[in-house]
């Protein structure tokens, strides 16, 4: 099979001739129709996670159909057309019994932890707990929108931020896990608040349905413009981008007993950042992480997809080929790639 192969960090990747995969006994190998390009990848790429054994095939957004089983299968057959979240629990240990896959302290994640999906196939553990039935109606392109970034977002603006109808989310950076909390908070009745450097990512998070849109370079003082415009503050911050800059602005954004979702990761290779714990202390904030979302927890949000309240537009701007993979990395880790979610179809 053709796949993105990482063979130096930091150095371009190269598509080329690799082995295909065989499914392990748990697992299946699914024919990759489309894969999302993430900032998660080019983290991968630039060797800030330590699960990532080089030579290595980044990609862990994917949709596709199944075209080989391992033999303790039950529930998937040849055929049968699946989404996958990043995490895949091992579905067995006490994390996953009380319903907490996300976290599972033996997940595995297609892209980090072993090949991904930047290829023409790609290998899948544990599939009776992890793979996802995607509607006849829903296209692949769309469904590898959701692996990563918009499932993420979900989980954090309504389980995690626990958002409600009225209250105000502010959302800061608004590349692909933004732009879709901004259309998740939309979609279940939340005023939302957007902040980013881009014009490109405040125009999609305005079309979204983006209430207010801040720019942090022109605006000036981002939570005290937060605040003004929220009257007190939000009730929930989130930070989907993931530096010392934007989780400060969006802890201090926050009114009195809000709620703050940590998305965006803070790799220990670009530093720890200042959490202005004084301010947790004196509102009461509550501190929360949000790690992608279990395969049981999907069909609210594949709900709110085929039910067009959560508009397919939303999801991905543009896609490529898979030698367009490479180049789009880069331009992704260099702010270039613009607004939203990239979808590669091999």
């Amino acid at each position: 099979m053709r796949a993105v192969v990482v063979e130096e960090v930091g150095v371009p990747p190269v598509l080329r001739e690799v082995p295909d995969p065989v499914p392990s006994p748990a697992g299946v190998v699914v024919r990759v129709e489309a894969t999302g390009i993430c900032r998660s990848d080019w983290h991968a790429w630039q060797g800030h996670d330590p699960d990532v054994v080089l030579p290595h095939v980044p990609g862990h957004e994917l949709a596709g159909t199944v075209v080989a089983v391992g033999p303790d299968v039950v529930r998937w057959t040849v055929g049968q057309r699946v989404t996958v979240p990043f995490v895949c629990a091992c579905g067995t240990c006490e994390v996953c019994r009380a319903g907490d896959g996300q976290v599972c302290p033996h997940q595995t994640q297609p892209g980090f932890t072993g090949w991904g999906s930047f290829a023409e196939l790609v290998a899948l553990e544990h599939a009776d707990t992890n793979l996802v039935a995607l509607p006849d109606d829903l296209d692949s392109v769309t469904a590898a929108g959701l692996g990563c970034r918009v499932a993420t977002a979900h989980r954090a603006v309504v389980t995690r931020g626990r958002v409600q109808p009225g209250e105000w989310l502010s959302v800061h950076g608004c590349g692909g896990v933004g732009l879709a909390a901004v259309a998740i908070g939309v979609a279940v009745g939340a005023r939302v608040v957007a902040v980013d450097v881009r014009p490109e990512a405040l125009s999609a998070a305005r079309e979204l349905g983006a209430e207010v849109v801040l720019d942090a370079t022109t605006d000036g003082d981002v939570p005290a413009a937060v605040v003004a415009a929220t009257g007190g503050g939000a009730h929930v911050a989130l930070d989907a981008f993931g530096s010392a800059v934007t989780c400060a602005d969006s802890v201090l954004s926050l009114r009195r007993r809000g709620r703050q979702v940590q998305v965006g990761l803070l790799p220990a290779a670009t530093g720890h950042p200042r959490v202005p714990m004084e301010r947790v202390i004196a509102y009461e904030l509550d501190l929360l992480g949000s790690h992608g979302m279990a395969a049981a927890d999907y069909p609210p949000l594949l709900d709110l997809v085929t039910s067009g309240r959560l508009p397919r537009a939303a999801l991905v701007h543009r896609t490529v080929s898979l030698e367009e993979v490479p180049a789009a990395l880069a331009a992704l880790g260099e702010g270039r790639l613009g607004a939203g979610i990239t979808v590669a179809v091999p």
